[in-house]
């Protein structure tokens, strides 16, 4: 498996709670922060995948629903930093 360097900063508590997580597990500091970040990104991806079947199942229910026009949309998006 290939890698790519990141730094990231941490603060002392994270740090050490990751240290002895590490220790504990007797893993190497970055293999506990990948297993984090996999844990995150599987986590967002099962509430990507809800949203999208809620969206899949809810669709076209409401027929008289009106839809914002495409600068309130865009307008959001800003407000929201999408």
């Amino acid at each position: 498996m290939a890698f790519t360097r990141t730094q990231v900063h941490l603060t002392k508590e994270q740090r050490e709670w990751l240290g002895a997580c590490a220790k504990r597990e007797g893993k190497t500091l970055a293999a506990v922060i990948r297993d984090a970040v996999d844990a995150y990104v599987a986590s967002e991806q099962a509430v990507i995948a809800e949203r999208r079947a809620t969206l899949y199942r809810t669709f076209g229910s409401n027929p008289d629903f009106e839809v914002p026009s495409r600068d309130e949309w865009e307008e959001r998006a800003k407000r929201l930093g999408y």
